[in-house]
């Protein structure tokens, strides 16, 4: 299968992409965004595999993260909504397909697509939006829930390193491992590609602690009043909403999507958690290929 890589500059900075498939098939190509904020593409790299029937499936990193420009000395008045916004327009537009194109977004990308969505760009086709909170709000009272669900044990492991301010031990990280294998990736031992992210954001933490906090459900960033519940209706195009039955952006994370987007479905994956497109790799292929097709 054809693969092209290559960077778009993006005012002083460097945005990286790949191309997998034919750019000319005439079909529009589909936008992968990655969550985090801070992550990579790697984690969603299954999402190439759309590209089987002749689309073009666009990979990046966003700026601050993987072999995208670092800039590990910005701060919260750098890393922003509208940041993330304009790279992805700048790619569009560097990549010269601004007349069609589709946008999938997982987890935080989802919440970018969405935002992106309301603007009511020219040449977005559909929107497919993967496992995303529709406000930080119901997505930390959510996050609470399920923690008290956790052990007991790790339910005071987790507070008390909170409290301290050592999130970064390993005593804290081994007590998020057991949130991760149940609500994130319910694939064990973690795959390849998605234990690339997490080595990327451990080596770069720049974005993730400074718009989300140091664990998934530890939000004290930026990021934490962000809602975009009052703005969905304003969205003109047909969005697909997925998620997982055991997924950290559950039912009443998702509920305002389906709530206020005027032409929306939702398919929840039986036996995912945060990534159906790892966990049920195949049929969630076929469910957002079959929608892609549908709005071509």
């Amino acid at each position: 299968m054809n693969v092209i890589e290559g960077y778009a500059p993006y005012g002083d900075y460097q945005t990286w992409y790949r191309i997998t498939g034919d750019p000319g098939s005439g079909k529009p190509p589909l936008f992968v965004l990655h969550g985090g904020p801070g992550c990579t593409h790697d984690y969603v790299d299954s999402f190439k595999g759309l590209a089987s029937g002749g689309r073009a499936v666009i990979h990046y990193d966003q700026v601050g993260n993987g072999r995208s420009t670092h800039l590990r000395d910005k701060g919260a008045d750098f890393w922003t909504v509208e940041f993330f916004k304009k790279e992805l327009d700048n790619l569009i537009d560097h990549l010269g397909v601004r007349d069609a194109y589709h946008v999938l977004g997982q987890s935080w990308g989802g919440m970018l697509g969405s935002e992106f969505a309301v603007t009511r760009p020219k040449g977005l086709v559909s929107l497919v939006i993967a496992d995303s909170p529709a406000s930080m709000e119901l997505w930390l009272s959510e996050a609470n829930r399920l923690r008290e669900e956790l052990p007991p044990r790790v339910q005071a492991t987790l507070l008390k390193h909170e409290a301290a301010g050592t999130t970064d031990t390993k005593e804290y990280q081994d007590a998020v491992k057991v949130f991760n294998e149940k609500h994130v990736c319910r694939v064990v031992p973690m795959p390849d590609e998605v234990a690339r992210t997490f080595a990327a954001i451990d080596e770069d933490p720049t974005v993730y602690h400074t718009m989300n906090g140091p664990s998934e459900f530890h939000v004290i960033g930026t990021l934490k009043t962000w809602s975009v519940i009052d703005r969905l209706h304003a969205i003109d195009v047909p969005v697909l909403l997925i998620s997982g039955h055991y997924d950290e952006a559950t039912r009443k994370t998702v509920q305002p999507y389906a709530d206020n987007i005027p032409d929306v479905r939702w398919h929840i994956f039986e036996h995912s958690s945060h990534m159906p497109h790892v966990e049920e790799t195949e049929l969630c292929l076929k469910v957002v290929g079959d929608f892609l097709a549908e709005n071509d």
